[in-house]
């Protein structure tokens, strides 16, 4: 049998050729395990070049973890400010370049993000972290309690949703709205949604985020929105484009990473039963746990640059205009960087996993992500003895991120660790 009997792309003893394998399509990832095909490249061709296909430019694929780094640290010869995903790089550039913080470099972009990184920063998250914790642990004992749910949509999508639009300062009653936008602006719960509705999400979000700005700046209040309605770079004010462009950006990266790592996590935990009882006997620490679970999780598959100037990667001539994509989805598969890469575990040390990204694009809402999946993980720890999955998840379909839009699962309540929670609220 082949691997394109199986349904697997680059596994087992037949690999299929790299050539062939197009990453810009998101139907790759729904359709294949890319496990050997990863391997392939970072042991034979560590920059690989996908063809242009469907209509598409071609762009460079980076699998090794080294070449990331070298890519990441370099945003003078790699720009960000034609695009940092597939999605808009293919479609010729992006829109926010120059305003959004992920999209733009240099010294403006570090003015930016000295100006986001104060209302992300771990003192002022002190009573939002507070908050998750409330959050997460109610909505854990709930389920526990109910003894079935499906994880993605009852758990793991509310507490992303619910803190960044605390900061936000998004009223309650929009929160299900834009979370249906943002699980449609880069991704898709089935293939019935278009490129063309995934655009129109994205719009969606810039409106709302519009009309959000014109409200804050009559009705200030303790929010991000407020705060960067009264900012200024260089004694300039923010334009309405730069507020509008970092309040998507935040929405989508404060969504997005834990809601799938989350999701990831338990469908993980569940099948591995020797890494759950660790994680329950408290025999790992939770913050290492964190960093394993995204590792395992790496929920944006890839960012993208665009080489500013001709170049030399790995041996390899990058032209200028080239798009070039970072593959975190190889990278922290490299056995070169990782011990035994294949195995889950808690307890990895050391753990520099890429699913941040890395340099001076490093995600800016790292901490609270971490918070958002560590008050998970010990949530688990305390109130549940076990769980399993009771139906096969389904994936979301992407060429950026991972993951899965459902996920069935029935839990074994924890008694003595509902009483003393009980107690303890």
């Amino acid at each position: 049998m082949t691997a394109a009997d199986t349904g697997r792309v680059g596994s087992g003893e037949s690999q299929t050729p790299a050539h062939t394998v197009d990453l810009a399509d998101p139907a790759t990832f729904a359709n294949h395990d890319l496990t050997g095909f990863w391997q392939q490249l970072r042991d034979e061709e560590p920059i690989h070049w996908n063809p242009p296909t469907a209509g598409r430019r071609g762009f460079w694929v980076v699998s090794r973890y080294t070449d990331i780094l070298d890519v990441y640290r370099d945003d003078v010869t790699f720009t960000s400010e034609r695009g940092n995903v597939l999605v808009t790089l293919l479609a010729g550039g992006d829109a926010g370049a120059g305003r959004m913080l992920a999209v733009t470099d240099g010294p403006r972009h570090a003015e930016l993000r000295k100006l986001l990184l104060r209302a992300l920063g771990p003192r002022v998250l002190a009573p939002v972290c507070a908050a998750v914790r409330t959050n997460t642990r109610q909505m854990i004992r709930e389920a526990v309690t109910k003894g079935e749910c499906d994880f993605a949509s009852d758990i793991a999508s509310r507490i992303p949703m619910m803190t960044i639009s605390n900061l936000l300062g998004v009223p309650d009653a929009d929160r299900a709205f834009l979370l249906s936008l943002t699980k449609t602006a880069l991704s898709a719960d089935d293939e019935s949604i278009s490129e063309t509705e995934s655009a129109m999400a994205r719009n969606e979000i810039l409106l709302y985020f519009q009309d959000l700005m014109e409200f804050r700046r009559d009705h200030p209040g303790e929010d991000v929105v407020s705060m960067l309605v009264n900012s200024s770079i260089d004694g300039a004010p923010l334009s309405d484009d730069d507020i509008v462009l970092n309040c998507y950006s935040l929405i989508i990266g404060g969504d997005e990473t834990s809601r799938l790592t989350m999701i990831d996590s338990v469908n993980t935990l569940a099948a591995h039963p020797q890494q759950w009882r660790r994680l329950k006997d408290g025999q790992c620490e939770i913050d290492k746990a964190v960093d394993e679970v995204l590792r395992w999780a790496s929920p944006s598959m890839h960012f993208g640059r665009v080489a500013a100037r001709d170049t030399i990667l790995h041996g390899v001539r990058i032209r200028a205009d080239d798009i070039v994509t970072l593959w975190h989805a190889s990278g922290n598969r490299d056995e070169r960087v990782f011990h035994r890469p294949e195995v889950f575990d808690l307890g990895r040390t050391p753990n520099r996993h890429l699913s941040f990204g890395h340099g001076p694009h490093y995600c800016i809402g790292s901490y609270l992500a971490k918070v958002e999946i560590s008050e998970l993980l010990i949530a688990l720890r305390d109130l549940t003895s076990g769980f399993e999955t009771t139906g096969e998840p389904q994936r979301i379909r992407s060429n950026l991120l991972t993951g899965f839009a459902t996920m069935p699962v029935r839990f074994v309540p924890d008694r003595a660790g509902l009483a003393r929670d009980a107690l303890d609220g």
